[in-house]
Parts: C-alpha cells; sequence; structure tokens
C-alpha cells in the first residue's frame, strides 16, 4: 500500500515539475524569441556578409571568401585604426577612474538633501543626447578663438592656441565626460557596501586619511572601479557620436570606420568585417576582465 502511494506522489511530482517546465518556457518564449530575432539574427547575417564579395561596379557577391579578413590583417592602415580605437578608450577610462572615484566618495558622504541635488547633476547628462553633449564640446573647443583656448590664454596656462578639435585630446576629453556618469554610479554603488564606522574606527586608532584612503577605502571600491571601468571602456571603444564630430574624417577610429563602409564607400562586406572584428575584440576584453575581477574580489561580491 505504501509503496502504491510512493508511487503516485513520484508520478504527481513528476508532473508537477513537467507542468512548471512548461509554464516557464512560455513566459521566456516571448523574450527568447525578440532576443534572437533583434540581435542573433543579424549578427549571424553580419557575419555572414562580411565573407562576401564587392565591386565598385559589380556590388555584393554572395560568395565565400576571405578577402576582406586578409586586408584587415594585412593592410597597416587597420591595426593603426584599432590601436587608436583601444587606446582612447583606455584613456577616457583612466580619466573617469581617477575624476569618477572621488566624486562618488564624496557624494556618498553628503547628507540627504545635498546628495539628492549632486546625484540628479551627475546623472543630469544622460537625459540629454550624446550628440548634444559632443556638439557642445565641440562649440567650447571652436579652434583658436574657442572658449576653451580662451580661457587656458587668460589664466596664463599656454601660450598659443591647442589644438583639440580633430585630434585624439579633443576625443578623449569629450567622451570622458560623456562615460563619467557610468564611473560614479559604479564606484558609488560599491561605497554602500562601506561601513562609515571602519573609517571613524581607524581614525581612533591614529590612522591618518592618507592611511585609510590607501588601506581602507581603496580595497573596498576597488571592485565597484573596476566594473565601472569596463562599462566605460567598452561603451567608449564602441562609441560613435562623440570620434564622428570630435575626430571628424580625418581621425578614425573602428565604428566611424564601419559607418564609411557602410553609407560612404558602400563596401558592406569590409564594413561588416571591422564591426564583427571590433564586436569579438570588445567580448574577449570584457568577458576576460570579468573573470580577473571576479575571481580576485570574489569574497567582496558574496
Amino acid at each position: 500500500m505504501s509503496a502504491a502511494i510512493d508511487t503516485v506522489s513520484a508520478n504527481t511530482a513528476a508532473t508537477a515539475d513537467t507542468r512548471d517546465g512548461r509554464a516557464a518556457w512560455a513566459l521566456t518564449a516571448p523574450a527568447l524569441m525578440l532576443f534572437v530575432g533583434v540581435l542573433v539574427i543579424p549578427l549571424a547575417m553580419t557575419v555572414m556578409l562580411s565573407f562576401h564579395d564587392w565591386g565598385q561596379y559589380k556590388g555584393i557577391e554572395p560568395v565565400f571568401i576571405l578577402k576582406n579578413w586578409h586586408e584587415i590583417a594585412t593592410d597597416p592602415y587597420y591595426a593603426e585604426m584599432f590601436w587608436r580605437t583601444f587606446r582612447i578608450a583606455l584613456l577616457t577610462t583612466l580619466i573617469t577612474a581617477i575624476s569618477g572615484a572621488p566624486e562618488a566618495y564624496i557624494l556618498n558622504r553628503m547628507s540627504g538633501r545635498w546628495k539628492s541635488f549632486f546625484l540628479l547633476v551627475i546623472l543630469g547628462p544622460l537625459l540629454i543626447s550624446v550628440v548634444a553633449r559632443t556638439l557642445g564640446w565641440a562649440l567650447l573647443f571652436g579652434g583658436n578663438n574657442g572658449l576653451v583656448n580662451t580661457l587656458l590664454m587668460s589664466l596664463g596656462l599656454i601660450g598659443s592656441p591647442l589644438p583639440f578639435m580633430f585630434t585624439e585630446a579633443g576625443m578623449v576629453i569629450a567622451l570622458a565626460h560623456v562615460m563619467m556618469p557610468f564611473m560614479v554610479l559604479s564606484v558609488w554603488t560599491a561605497l554602500q557596501r562601506l561601513d562609515p564606522q571602519i573609517e571613524n574606527a581607524a581614525l581612533s586608532l591614529g590612522a591618518g586619511s592618507f592611511t585609510i584612503i590607501r588601506r581602507i577605502i581603496l580595497p573596498q571600491i576597488m571592485p565597484g572601479v573596476l566594473s565601472g571601468a569596463i562599462i566605460v571602456f567598452s561603451l567608449s571603444a564602441s562609441a560613435f557620436a562623440t570620434p564622428a564630430i570630435i575626430g571628424g574624417r580625418r581621425l578614425k577610429v573602428a565604428a566611424t570606420l564601419a559607418y564609411d563602409e557602410f553609407l560612404n564607400t558602400l563596401n558592406w562586406p569590409l564594413g561588416a568585417a571591422v564591426a564583427i572584428l571590433l564586436l569579438l575584440a570588445l567580448v574577449l576584453i570584457v568577458v576576460g576582465s570579468n573573470a580577473l575581477i571576479e575571481r580576485r574580489y570574489a569574497e567582496v561580491f558574496r
């Protein structure tokens, strides 16, 4: 009798598990179909397009050929262009980390009213189009008579105007302003784990401000800094609007080169190869960095 009851219970549990599994699939199916439709299929088509041939008079030919990938691998122009892309992204990440971490710490130490106000100031630029913000920087740079050069010369910091437009320095400055909120938010989130009583205990034991920052605060916020660095680096390396406006046609990065190949040269296969290579490089960098961060700070994330 007990064996029969156990069998019925097992069958009931199996039926319930099957029903729950079907319900889970039914709930996730729309999102999965949307993911496949808007991301997987276009990426697969872009990968296939990168292996097609193209000619000025014959257009795109649906043949399997490695000409585009061979051109990218052998032409020094593409190596320099990708190196410029990642160099600008790395410099932008360093600037946002150096400026954003102290900004987040000061924000965390503010009182409630002021914290809300300055948090709005930090997040406010995210509500404005990237194009509008970059155009603002273009007006500030404005050649020899721009506001930035005029201010620096009036303060006696420089003797002659500095070139900002169509230079890597101008692109880094504009990108750092665009990406700063992401770094501040990442570090500020990590600071929420920090108990302020630890700092007070260190002060009562005679530790100086520099020692507290180096031994207590930095180890606690480093996961947030590294997480923000991954976000800023990936967004900066794939940015289009800011490099296109500040860098112009003379100073190309991977995103602007892919755009020109698609819409100006009409060499879609080569543009697809550049876009896929940039995507693969970013995925490898982000996944590798994230794995190292999780391994190094596994206890902090718990």
